[in-house]
């Protein structure tokens, strides 16, 4: 990668969003909710004065999607889907790209993810911005690939 070192901080400008069977030609503008989060579970053995603390359940909180609005159909007709009650559960990846756009620095992968929420934002008689579309990904594991 040009003009790049090893120790160089990522920008977080520069990455692509994969999605399990769905066509995403609109870029994301935005990804929120790459995360965990492991539950604390605290005890006291015996006269132990000190409190104890071991490790709980992971949970991964939603993944939020947003781009601008293409009028394209694939992410409503998922959400779609589960409105009918028709879960349909796809695995995906949001991709750090380098400088060139094309090497992949790092990725996380998602599991067993469907759409919980849709949205669209930006309708304003008195603004010129783009629409916004926002999709909500309930998942069950993130893991960096």
């Amino acid at each position: 990668m040009p003009n790049r070192r090893e120790f160089d901080h990522i920008g977080g400008f520069n990455f692509r969003v994969e999605i399990e069977g769905v066509i995403a030609d609109a870029p994301f503008a935005s990804v929120e909710g790459l995360g965990s989060t492991t539950e604390i579970i605290t005890f006291r053995d015996g006269s132990d004065v000190i409190e104890r603390k071991r490790p709980g359940r992971t949970s991964y909180p939603n993944i939020v999607l947003r781009r601008g609005f293409a009028n394209r159909t694939e992410l409503w007709e998922w959400r779609k889907k589960v409105i009918d009650g028709k879960v349909e559960r796809k695995s995906g990846s949001v991709i750090i790209m380098g400088d060139d756009g094309e090497t992949e620095i790092v990725r996380w992968n998602f599991f067993e993810g469907w759409p919980c929420n849709w949205q669209l934002y930006g309708l304003d008689g008195d603004r010129h911005d783009a629409l916004i579309e926002e999709i909500e990904i309930a998942v069950e594991k993130v893991e960096r690939g």
